[in-house]
């Protein structure tokens, strides 16, 4: 079976009917590099906070050929060594994972956080002992600029890598 067509990853804006994607990402063993699963008052305001237009962009990643969500992604502004970025960040269903679909969707993130036109550079900053995020950013041309410490969630701080992609870059 060619599975190219079915590999290929789009963006859909997130929508009402997403929270549930927000519970699936929510589990230990997708939390474990982000400090842990949220309460269920957490996801609902961070639900709200995806819908409410402003400043950057959440999506539900779907497989281009089926429409089947295997997870999500977004971009937003991070105020960043006097300056400020977009930040990027994503999530694949662990029954999707190991296919190259995060990198896909990483891939589309750029590009969309580039069509805004906004900001110069998108940052990512996965924690240094995520392997599977780190590999993501260097497969998709992220420069990586060193470990930092970065407070997520609040009040908790982590040793991340500092990646960055230059949207002026093409």
């Amino acid at each position: 079976m060619d599975t190219t067509d079915t590999l290929r990853v789009r963006l859909e804006p997130w929508a009402e009917g997403d929270f549930w994607l927000l519970r699936r990402t929510n589990s230990a063993e997708m939390t474990e590099h982000l400090g842990g699963p949220e309460t269920e008052e957490q996801l609902e305001v961070r639900h709200r906070r995806y819908l409410t237009p402003g400043a950057g962009r959440m999506y539900r990643v779907a497989l281009a050929q089926t429409g089947e969500t295997v997870g999500s992604t977004g971009f937003w502004e991070r105020a960043w060594r006097d300056t400020t970025v977009w930040e990027t960040g994503w999530g694949v269903l662990p029954e999707f994972q190991g296919r190259g679909l995060a990198a896909r969707a990483a891939r589309e993130i750029v590009q969309a956080a580039r069509d805004s036109g906004t900001h110069r550079y998108l940052h990512a900053f996965p924690d240094v002992g995520n392997d599977a995020s780190n590999a993501v950013c260097r497969r998709v041309g992220f420069d990586l600029l060193g470990p930092v410490a970065v407070e997520y969630p609040k009040g908790h701080w982590i040793t991340s890598n500092d990646w960055r992609i230059d949207l002026g870059r093409p």
